[in-house]
């Protein structure tokens, strides 16, 4: 791993000893995050604690089978100081159980059967685009840039890291590589948390990745220090609007917002009549953009139109902030709970968790969001058992 520089952590070390004896505002916990399950109130560390005090704390939260600990220590505190999340057993125990779900504290995780994932995948492709087999057999036989032939690359694919540099190198080098492979690689998650690259992406064009980038942000996300950095970032970084942190674990896997939305839908399916479907998305998306065809959800909004006040415009507009704080302020999402609430006679809820089934190659068995975040839920509670231990 490349040494971090020293310098943001020393001003910090600086700035909270001559901060020990005032009481100051720091970052707060999410609302989240401030109820216990044993009914206690949970709180920030102090400002006062120096970085390695906070350091020594996060190597007795890890789990005892971690290897590196003071490594996975160092590479968390960096990224909470980054991101200025506050520091508590919450915020930390959160990151640590989706880490530990996710990869068991692995920074480029193994992904068993990953060569016979590749050719089948390859195989589609192919066919889809109509290169002949006999040109795909001789390319693979070539040498790539590492020395290996690419079947032989193929061979001993263990992880996405490994099969990351193989496409890159496959799109470059290979004749057909542009054609068959241009704009796809298979990895679309990555590193210790198995964060959506294209969230890094997202995430760094409106705040800066604080380290040295030495190829490119996507090879940044398979490391620990940018895999926490994210994964810490799209977990804890933004305004949740719940009363329990299994629903931030549940936006964690089915996208920011995904339990308010689905709550949302919810509401709407009682003061429409109609059942619809729980998954979070509002509106339909094509290549991850809204699409003009209207979803399940907007063609029962603009049936009650009249009773919202909203034409087909203002309806479109507000459901395109649904990936946003900004959704839970809008005309439309207030009057369609106001709504709800009236039919119900009290308030209906305003959380909900998304019904999505888990699809990908990797993924051998059924499993479910709700599934996820109660297995990090569990985690996430074992993780402030330690906390508790360690502190009495």
């Amino acid at each position: 791993m490349t040494p971090l520089p020293r310098w943001p952590a020393l001003l910090l070390s600086v700035f909270l000893a001559a901060c020990a004896s005032t009481e100051i505002a720091g970052p707060q916990l999410p609302p989240d995050m401030t109820r216990r399950a044993d009914g206690g109130v949970a709180r920030p560390w102090s400002a006062a604690l120096a970085e390695q005090d906070i350091r020594d704390r996060l190597v007795r939260l890890l789990p005892t089978t971690v290897k590196d600990k003071a490594g996975w220590a160092l590479d968390l505190y960096m990224a909470f100081a980054y991101l200025k999340i506050a520091h508590a057993s919450e915020t930390y125990c959160a990151v640590m159980a989706v880490t530990e779900q996710e990869s068991g504290f692995q920074a480029d995780p193994v992904v068993p059967g990953l060569p016979a994932i590749v050719r089948r995948e390859f195989d589609r492709r192919a066919e889809q685009y109509g290169v002949p087999k006999l040109l795909i057999s001789g390319a693979m036989s070539v040498k790539s840039p590492d020395g290996r032939s690419y079947d032989e690359r193929i061979d001993a694919l263990k992880t996405e890291k490994q099969l990351n540099a193989l496409y890159e190198d496959m799109i470059g080098e290979l004749p057909f590589g542009k054609q068959l492979l241009a704009d796809y690689n298979p990895v679309h998650t990555a590193g210790p948390m198995q964060v959506s690259i294209a969230f890094a992406q997202q995430h760094a064009e409106g705040k800066p990745y604080p380290y040295p980038i030495v190829r490119k942000l996507r090879d940044e996300v398979f490391t620990r220090r940018g895999g926490l950095y994210f994964g810490a970032a799209i977990l804890l970084d933004y305004p949740a609007p719940y009363d329990d942190v299994v629903y931030r674990f549940a936006d964690f896997n089915a996208g920011r917002y995904a339990s308010r939305n689905a709550a949302f839908q919810a509401a709407l399916g009682r003061v429409a009549g109609k059942a619809l479907s729980l998954d979070g998305d509002l509106l339909r998306y094509q290549d991850g953009k809204p699409a003009d065809t209207p979803s399940q959800v907007e063609a029962a909004l603009r049936s009650l139109s009249g009773a919202l006040r909203m034409n087909a415009d203002d309806i479109r507009r507000d459901l395109l902030l649904e990936k946003s704080a900004e959704f839970g302020r809008s005309a439309l999402y207030r009057r369609v709970l106001a709504l709800a609430d009236e039919a119900a006679g009290d308030p209906v809820p305003r959380q909900a968790m998304p019904a999505i089934n888990l699809k990908s190659p990797k993924i051998t068995r059924k499993l479910t969001t709700e599934w996820f975040a109660r297995r990090v839920d569990e985690r996430y509670r074992k993780c402030l058992a330690r906390a508790d231990g360690a502190a009495s």
